[in-house]
């Protein structure tokens, strides 16, 4: 949701911020690498119990998300190196993210809820992976109630109290889920167009320019 509706307005915020890091030399690749950092700092607090701490690392793992694309596009060095770099690390940081979701239940004695994450998780890794082989289609897959920005926020939500905790959880895999269907019928309607039927070449016109080949060739000989 945020990817299609309000990109424009975060880029407006982040670029002057991206323009100021890249005059301080800060990478994007840096940034990216620096969020990663504090992503499995926010699992490891999350596992710890600690979600106050969670919190405050987890908006910092935002924040890093954000900017490192500003500084791409500030420093005019965005490279397909970088785009897969940031998508890598991006799965990489929601699986400690919900590993330590994981852990946090499993040390609380929640039992079979423990299976609550990965199934959040693997909606997640579903939407990412609609996208990716749709635009490798030639279509688009983007938008959706529940995408990483979206997903990010609902996590901090379920940090604030235990009360809310588990509720918040639920919530999220059915948005991932309602997210990860609604692509998959946005592509399966797009894919299922016609593709344009390829013009035959005039035989006619073949055949002239086949003889005037043999011609060229003959007095090339000669």
């Amino acid at each position: 949701m945020f990817d299609g509706r309000f990109r424009t307005g975060v880029e407006k915020v982040t670029a002057p911020a991206g323009r100021w890091l890249v005059e301080r030399r800060v990478s994007a690749d840096v940034l990216t690498g620096s969020g990663l950092v504090f992503a499995a700092g926010t699992a490891v607090a999350i596992g710890a119990g600690r979600h106050f701490l969670a919190i405050i690392l987890l908006t910092l793992t935002g924040f890093h998300d954000m900017l490192d694309g500003a500084v791409a596009k500030a420093s005019h060095r965005a490279s397909q190196r970088g785009s897969f770099f940031d998508s890598v690390v991006d799965r990489v940081s929601d699986s400690l993210l919900m590993g330590g979701v994981a852990y946090y239940l499993t040390a609380h004695g929640h039992g079979q809820l423990v299976l609550l994450p990965f199934a959040i998780l693997t909606t997640t890794f579903l939407i990412s992976y609609q996208r990716s082989k749709a635009e490798s289609l030639g279509l688009s897959a983007r938008g959706g109630l529940m995408e990483r920005a979206e997903r990010m926020i609902l996590l901090g939500v379920a940090l604030l109290t235990p009360a809310v905790f588990l509720p918040v959880l639920w919530l999220m895999l059915v948005l991932t889920a309602m997210t990860a269907l609604g692509r998959f019928r946005r592509v399966w309607r797009a894919a299922a167009r016609p593709e344009p039927i390829p013009r035959r070449p005039d035989m006619r016109t073949h055949r002239y320019a086949s003889r005037v080949r043999r011609r060229l060739a003959r007095a090339a000989r000669h």
